[in-house]
């Protein structure tokens, strides 16, 4: 992963994020094959929710409520949510 845009400012690079989640929360039941979802991002997006979780020491708290657990696989290039309902794969879009 690359690292924090520095021109961005931390509490809106938090804010951009969460707004991606609860989008990503949102879209996941229209996409979901039983609990299985996948959500596709531009790769700054992605990269944004990635930042949000992983690099910015984000408290639980400032996350969507309907977000249980969260990581990475696939080599760190998809984001794992679990939610009551889903467990949600994010990957970039293919170009």
């Amino acid at each position: 992963m690359s690292e924090i845009d520095p021109d961005i400012p931390e509490n809106k690079h938090l804010k951009q994020a969460v707004n991606h989640l609860n989008r990503i929360l949102d879209y996941a039941p229209m996409v979901a094959d039983g609990r299985n979802a996948t959500v596709h991002l531009t790769p700054q997006d992605w990269q944004v929710v990635a930042d949000a979780l992983f690099n910015m020491q984000t408290p639980d708290s400032a996350l969507p409520d309907a977000i249980q657990d969260y990581g990475l696989t696939n080599e760190n290039e998809t984001i794992t949510l679990t939610t009551g309902d889903y467990d949600i794969e994010v990957e970039v879009v293919a170009s």
